[in-house]
């Protein structure tokens, strides 16, 4: 009786090594499938980024706009220029110093190119260098009444 018994249970085991042989030989297709989906993902993935490096090399010499939608520039700065727009207004040393909110030795060593002034001071340059003479008087006397 215990042979029959021992058949029995390798028959069982024999039936049921086969039923999940057959069960999992669908996900091990399905798997297979899937690693070569995601290795050409991973190509194109690769790719993508050398495009990416290649356009953000390219960046710098393009235009970058700002958080609020207007263009960023370097502005440029040359004392001659400073010169010409201080003649251009009628301006004194001193009052484009008052405006500018700077020593008036400042504004002479800007004009001989001896110092050059930050982003910021540039920034207040170009505003003023945008206005005409009425309006650069009307923010003078805003700025002497303010005092």
């Amino acid at each position: 009786m215990s042979s029959i018994a021992t058949v029995l249970k390798e028959e069982i085991a024999r039936q049921a090594r086969k039923e999940l042989r057959n069960e999992t030989e669908g996900l091990k297709k399905a798997s297979g499938r899937y690693r070569s989906e995601i290795a050409a993902l991973k190509r194109r993935i690769g790719v993508l980024e050398q495009q990416l490096a290649r356009l953000t090399k390219l960046l710098p010499k393009a235009e970058k706009p700002l958080a609020d939608g207007a263009p960023s520039r370097k502005l440029r700065f040359s004392g001659a220029g400073l010169k010409k727009m201080r003649e251009r207004l009628d301006l004194t040393a001193s009052v484009l110093a008052s405006i500018l909110q700077v020593s008036t030795q400042t504004i002479y060593n800007w004009e001989a190119d001896s110092t050059h002034p930050s982003q910021e001071q540039i920034a207040k340059i170009a505003a003023l260098r945008k206005m005409g003479k009425r309006k650069v008087r009307a923010t003078l006397a805003q700025l002497s009444t303010g005092r």
